[in-house]
């Protein structure tokens, strides 16, 4: 038998489709904030009706690119659920958090076809697509929470629920969860408006979130950044909590991990808001945010999971 701290060919190709996903993700905010959204048209599986666009403006090129992208994403995904079943089999928790990974990756395709079908894409602006935003990131975080746990659990060292995780503890968790998703979701407003009322200056940008007469999306965007701060210092506090319960050497550390992201992403933002979210500012936001939540999602499985390994699981860890 092989040593087991080292990955199984499942865990790593697990980690490789969560990392590929993140790429795929970055790219579609590349997407969204250079107004690319329209290139193909409303049209999906085709582009401008076409399978291959065959005079393709920069928008077509860089819309259809994304397409490209998440093609293999989807395949990956269903790539580790047929493992997982094959390797684990139906009851294995990898086997479940694979399927639900799957799920999602189906739902994110159906989410951007939507958004592409009902032309709420590039610099339109629907009653309804705050509410595509919305959705679409929720979707984006279930997707890569359960791609971090296939993974992690794959990685063989953690078996079952701890049985003494008390109510208090839980709640704590859940409710930081909910911050950051609701974090996420104020994130994505304030970015479509961005993007749909630009502004030359962080004065005028200001005056506008105080306007009467502006557009609501744009009064609800000053609600980021001082939901990102409360959230923040709650996620903090949260680390710190489950560092000093657990004395757990693996929760320490990703605790410390989780809070040097914190702090490096409100001080990104901070930077990202004065200098009027130019796009290589708003990809490094995004980025920052995936990184800190695959990070509280590993915290959290880290705390809730004990170390005793399962023999048969090791065993097919080592062959596979």
């Amino acid at each position: 038998m092989e040593a087991t701290n080292e990955l199984s060919r499942f865990a790593k190709f697990a980690w490789f489709t969560l990392g590929y996903n993140i790429v795929v993700i970055i790219w579609g905010v590349f997407l969204r904030a250079s107004k690319s959204g329209d290139g193909c048209g409303q049209h999906w599986l085709t582009c401008q009706g076409e399978v291959i666009p065959s005079a393709p403006e920069l928008k077509t090129i860089i819309e259809f690119s994304h397409r490209l992208t998440t093609g293999p994403a989807f395949i990956f995904v269903l790539i580790l659920l047929v493992w997982a079943l094959r390797k684990y089999g139906r009851g294995d928790v990898v086997t479940k958090t694979a399927l639900v990974s799957f799920v999602f990756i189906i739902s994110e395709v159906l989410v951007g076809a939507g958004l592409v079908l009902t032309g709420n894409t590039a610099e339109t602006l629907t009653a309804a697509r705050p509410y595509w935003a919305i959705g679409h990131l929720i979707n984006t975080f279930i997707l890569l929470a359960f791609l971090t746990l296939t993974a992690w659990f794959a990685s063989g060292v953690r078996s079952s629920l701890k049985m003494n995780a008390s109510t208090k503890t839980v709640s704590l968790i859940l409710l930081g969860i909910i911050g950051i998703l609701f974090v996420g979701t104020t994130g994505s407003v304030a970015a479509l408006s961005s993007m749909l009322f630009p502004t030359e200056t962080i004065v005028e940008g200001i005056s506008q979130d105080f306007s009467a007469s502006s557009n609501i999306l744009v009064r609800l965007r000053l609600a980021h950044p001082i939901v990102s701060i409360l959230v923040g210092v709650y996620v903090m506090f949260l680390a710190g909590w489950l560092k000093a319960t657990a004395a757990d050497p693996s929760v320490t550390r990703w605790s410390n991990i989780l809070s040097v992201l914190v702090i490096t992403q409100l001080a990104f933002g901070a930077a990202t808001l004065f200098s009027l979210g130019p796009i290589i500012m708003q990809l490094g936001h995004l980025l920052l945010a995936d990184l800190l939540w695959i990070s509280f999602v590993i915290l959290v499985a880290n705390y809730l999971w004990d170390r005793n390994e399962i023999p048969s699981r090791l065993s097919k860890v080592s062959s596979g």
